[in-house]
């Protein structure tokens, strides 16, 4: 059988599958559930100071990486609840239809939290919250807007909320209300970020007066922020950016569509992106997920392109994540194979993706640059994010991100030399301190201060659980913030009150309580780097923009 041949069956199967899985759950799809009416919306009384110092330096925290928005993503039934309602918590935090009576037919939750497609769970949210948000919950909500507000109120200065979409998941997962394509998807979540921009101004007075801001340029954060408020800014983290996927290796997009992609995304607002994200496409070879989970993408790569993942035995100094041979797909996705089909057999680790930076990829990173905007290297294969980094050191560019832990650490020194910012995935405290100890040497010698975190909340990652061992040493509630500006007391929301001692960061407004917690095990010296966090991204944006714009001379010239 041809390739060709072979990825159009395979698309039927796929199909077949999700019509299998559709009949079991869309019974309950119309399900309605009673809800409570909202209670009048509690703010803190005491407001966060101006967020900068006396020499003019931004003071407080930068996550690089989240998704407040990504409900509307993969279908739009996929992830449970919302960020905001016109109508209230009561309409926002309820979980999907599908997880009713007790969670039995959840199995993308089950699966993603436990490992087995089969459990239950309390699919009550607000009141009560027994069972979600938490920290393990992939695909319930974890960012109402009410907790990034305690947020914001205990430091977060800037937020790279990225857009996100994925076509592959959305086709399999049986339930949806929006469309699959990426693009069209991308253009929803940045309504919906306005929208919910537009619900905080009418609840502090009108517009412009909330303390949630989509920003378009580096001074307009750096005032935003100065100010006290949330500089809100824009990304895009998706696997075919403009329709750039591939088929058996022949391109979707051309040049021309590329340029008309960025152009829109710009005028959106966009200054943050992704070249590839979980599948090889049209642009760039991605950096490997491993074991099941790894089994599961490499499965996505073959439907979205038709072919697996390629891969060589590293013999340089860096490489991809490796491809364990023990991933086993669940028994929902193993029935996509089709008959004399099996994952392949890959040479022994480390592994590197064959795959790397293709010529519209480069075409991509330069059209990223003419417009000052910030390239994400996380996700990119070791070939990729090798050419890209010489891309950008060729020509001066200081506008280079590593958000979310996900690029060799061996680029981390190039990125910090070309004038760019990292910042460490929100794993545990413990983890995450340690990890802050082992970069600081590079920090220190290229005199960068400022570190940040990319928590990726919504983004189908678990959030920091709790603190292994910490009996001895928990934080203690009530808790000041980084600047002593707030008292920060247990977080508390309906008839659920969180202690990130026993649930961690189980939704977005317990990432004070683990700074506190890292403050404990690290001392001063983490949360003071934190906190010049959004300082070192305001400057790597900020150089960024010089440079597009001295390039525009030169080429002008």
């Amino acid at each position: 059988m041809s390739p060709r041949s072979l990825a159009h069956r395979l698309a039927r199967q796929a199909v077949a599958v999700v019509l299998i899985l559709s009949a079991s759950l869309v019974s309950l799809a119309s399900q309605a559930e009673t809800v409570a009416a909202a209670p009048p919306k509690a703010v803190a009384a005491t407001p966060p100071q101006a967020g900068a110092t006396a020499g003019g330096d931004v003071r407080g925290f930068v996550d690089a990486h989240s998704h407040l928005f990504s409900y509307e993503a993969f279908g739009g039934s996929l992830m449970c609840g919302r960020p905001f309602h016109a109508e209230g918590i009561a309409k926002a935090l309820t979980d999907c239809a599908d997880h009713h009576p007790n969670g039995e037919l959840a199995w993308f939750e089950n699966f993603t939290r436990t490992g087995s497609p089969t459990g239950t769970h309390d699919p009550v949210g607000w009141p009560t919250f027994r069972d979600w948000p938490a920290h393990d919950s992939l695909t319930h909500q974890q960012a109402y807007y009410t907790w990034v507000e305690r947020a914001w109120r205990g430091g977060l200065r800037i937020m790279v909320n990225h857009l996100v979409a994925n076509r592959q998941l959305c086709a399999i997962y049986p339930l949806k209300k929006n469309s699959c394509d990426e693009m069209s998807s991308i253009r929803l979540q940045a309504q919906r970020a306005r929208e919910m921009q537009d619900h905080i101004d009418a609840e502090h007075g009108g517009p412009g007066l909330g303390w949630f801001r989509i920003v378009r340029d580096a001074a307009e954060a750096r005032r935003t922020a100065e100010s006290g408020k949330l500089a809100v800014v824009l990304g895009i983290e998706t696997s075919e950016p403009f329709g750039c996927r591939q088929t058996l290796g022949i391109p979707h997009c051309t040049k021309g569509q590329i340029d008309r992609g960025l152009d829109e995304m710009y005028e959106l607002g966009v200054r943050s992106m992704f070249v590839c994200h979980k599948y090889d496409n049209a642009l760039c070879g991605v950096r490997f997920d491993s074991g099941t989970q790894g089994a599961i993408v490499n499965l996505g790569n073959f439907l979205s392109g038709g072919s697996f993942w390629k891969a060589r035995t590293c013999t340089g100094p860096y490489h991809d994540n490796p491809i364990e041979p023990g991933g086993i797909l669940p028994d929902q996705l193993a029935g996509l194979l089709p008959p004399g089909i099996s994952l392949p057999v890959y040479p022994p680790a480390p592994h590197c993706n064959t795959k790397g930076l293709t010529s519209l990829g480069e075409y991509m990173v330069q059209g990223l640059m003419r417009r000052g905007m910030l390239v994400e290297v996380d996700h990119m294969s070791v070939k990729a994010a090798d050419r890209t980094l010489g891309i950008l050191e060729a020509a001066g560019y200081p506008g280079v991100i590593s958000s979310h832990s996900w690029t060799d650490p061996g680029y981390f020194d190039r990125i910090y030399a070309l004038g760019g910012m990292i910042t460490q995935y929100g794993h545990d405290a413990s983890h995450f301190v340690a990890e802050w100890r082992r970069t600081e040497p590079l920090r220190q010698a290229r005199q960068i201060t400022g570190y940040g975190y990319g928590l990726d909340v919504n983004g189908m990652g678990q959030l920091p659980g709790p603190r292994a061992g910490n009996s001895a040493d928990p934080v203690t509630y009530p808790f000041a913030s980084f600047d002593g500006s707030v008292t920060l007391d247990r977080q508390r929301t309906g008839q659920r009150v969180w202690d990130v001692n026993t649930d961690g960061v189980a939704n977005y407004g317990l990432v004070p309580d683990w700074i506190e917690d890292m403050r404990i095990i690290a001392g001063p010296d983490l949360v003071r780097d934190l906190a010049a966090g959004a300082e070192s991204y305001l400057r790597t944006w900020e150089a960024a923009t010089a440079r597009a714009a001295r390039r525009a001379g030169e080429t002008a010239g």
